[in-house]
């Protein structure tokens, strides 16, 4: 979240936008690309149909998002919300490769402490946070993401994060008398 209050403040709001989406929800970087201000601005869901798996998904905009979708909105100043969101200046939307020289320009600069950044980072960071944020109950947080990440079982999701059995193990020290 540090990153994209630097980058709002830097006056880079594609950027601040776009971390926040992958960070709040998890999608894939070609489900991102694809979104228009009409879908996201003043809303407080929509439904997304994903471009690798064809299937629906309804999101959710937290209060924090949706303000700072509205920031950004303001800033940025779209001539129409039937805009692409993420767009060069030549008007065309970014492409993956093109999102990930950025990042990885993004974490030289602001002296990130990330081995691998890319646009896929940012799917598997809004997991990781989920699921630990969710130590007291590790295995519905994923079984929740498993259908949040379209995965056809738990068994995927917790390889996708890199969740070991000692971590799912350690669970268990949480609890006391």
């Amino acid at each position: 979240m540090n990153l994209v209050r630097n980058l709002y403040n830097d006056k880079n709001y594609k950027m601040s936008l776009l971390i926040s989406f992958g960070s709040f929800w998890g999608l894939r970087i070609s489900d991102i690309l694809s979104l228009k201000w009409e879908q996201v601005y003043d809303k407080d869901e929509f439904e997304l149909t994903e471009r690798k798996t064809k299937k629906n998904r309804e999101i959710k905009i937290n209060a924090q998002l949706k303000r700072h979708i509205s920031d950004c909105h303001g800033k940025m100043n779209p001539r129409t919300l039937d805009e692409y969101i993420f767009t060069s200046q030549k008007g065309s939307v970014y492409s993956i490769q093109r999102v990930n020289v950025i990042l990885k320009d993004l974490r030289t600069k602001y002296n990130l402490k990330i081995k691998n950044f890319s646009s896929h980072s940012l799917r598997k960071s809004f997991g990781r946070e989920i699921f630990n944020r969710s130590a007291e109950n590790a295995e519905l947080a994923i079984v929740k993401l498993s259908q949040l990440f379209n995965h056809s079982n738990p068994a995927i999701t917790r390889r996708y994060l890199g969740i070991s059995q000692k971590e799912l193990l350690d669970t268990y020290d949480v609890l006391s008398f």
